[in-house]
């Protein structure tokens, strides 16, 4: 045969071979770290629903996941998660676009002031930038801003304190304030406050928006922290409803695209950031009964298991047993603590 410059690539570079024939979670070979993760490194979690998944994960194999805000002493598990402790590293609730982590950050440097920061429903109010973290609501806005300050001085300890931010993209779409673009994780109206379109704007993030607010995050964090590293993913759980034109398959596909395209980007110029390719195993056609529950959303749990197993394996360490540690298993979107699933109560 003749000479071909694929002549001698490696298996892992040809789709028979390196996908067909190979179990989806099987694929050893699929990811390489840019630097090592140790059970001494201090991890700090943020991003959107599926990164939930990572953080118990993590801190089921014995990672030292950062809880800068834990829950108060003797409240039940399951009710410390429903008010949002334990999830992420700090009580930030779901972080489903770097818009909103930019901000977030702004704010606790004081370079930020949200607008309309508390809503209200049936006479109690919600952090407007983190509602689900108090699914009672609070008795006054006082309340929320005097819960908020406490949460951003957290929430710089958690940061100054982490070798490895693990983020998870998940949406690029979202809600702003028309006039100030406070970037919000839910539509006004579906948690708390009320609609009003010369209030609020629509937003569809492109790859550009999304590579300005990252490298606008990444500046103010090397500055407070000149040893953080970044471990970005992709959330592969599909849109549940888009405030586009678009059929909402196509809204996701693209809003996947793009933040796909962007971590690749930021990956390629520096070497601080790394990808880790949950999205491609979640998404990978050899899952033979398919990756997704019966809502085609959520990710069923061994596929989850499997996922953080290779991610584990590649850094030299092995996952821990189900439930161990007394952490739960996230077992669908609802029980992820997810804002975008009570869009489905807008569904005609």
């Amino acid at each position: 045969m003749a000479a071909s410059p694929y002549s001698g690539r490696p298996q892992r570079a040809f789709w028979r071979g390196g996908v067909a024939g190979v179990g989806a979670l099987d694929l050893s070979d699929l990811y390489r770290p840019r630097f090592a993760l140790t059970p001494e490194t201090p991890v700090f979690t943020a991003g959107s629903c599926f990164a939930q998944h990572v953080g118990v994960a993590m801190k089921r194999a014995g990672l030292r996941v950062i809880d800068a805000e834990p829950a108060p002493r003797g409240m039940p598990p399951d009710t410390a998660r429903r008010f949002g402790y334990g999830t992420y590293s700090a009580r930030t609730g779901n972080i489903y676009t770097v818009r909103q982590f930019r901000q977030l950050v702004e704010e606790m440097l004081g370079l930020f002031t949200p607008a309309l920061p508390a809503w209200e429903r049936d006479g109690r109010y919600r952090d407007a930038l983190r509602p689900s973290v108090e699914p009672e609501g609070l008795a006054n806005p006082e309340q929320v801003a005097e819960m908020r300050a406490h949460h951003l001085v957290a929430l710089g300890r958690a940061l100054q304190e982490a070798e490895l931010c693990v983020f998870t993209l998940g949406l690029t779409e979202g809600w702003e304030h028309r006039e100030t673009g406070t970037a919000y994780p839910t539509a006004p109206g579906t948690i708390a406050g009320a609609y009003d379109p010369d209030v609020f704007v629509f937003r569809s993030y492109g790859v550009a928006d999304i590579l300005e607010d990252f490298t606008a995050l990444e500046a103010m964090l090397a500055e407070l922290n000149p040893d953080l590293r970044w471990l970005l993913t992709v959330s592969p759980v599909p849109l549940a409803a888009t405030a586009s034109d678009d059929h909402v398959l196509t809204a996701t596909m693209r809003s996947k695209a793009v933040l796909r395209v962007v971590c690749d980007m930021l990956r390629d110029r520096s070497d601080r950031i790394d990808y880790f390719p949950s999205y491609e195993l979640v998404m990978s056609p050899a899952h033979p009964a398919g990756a997704f529950g019966p809502d085609l959303r959520s990710v069923r749990p061994e596929v989850v298991e499997g996922i953080m197993a290779l991610f584990l394996g590649a850094h030299g360490m092995a996952p821990a047993p189900m439930g161990q540690h007394g952490d739960q298993v996230v077992d669908s979107m609802d029980d992820a603590l997810c804002e975008d699933v009570l869009l489905d109560a807008f569904r005609p």
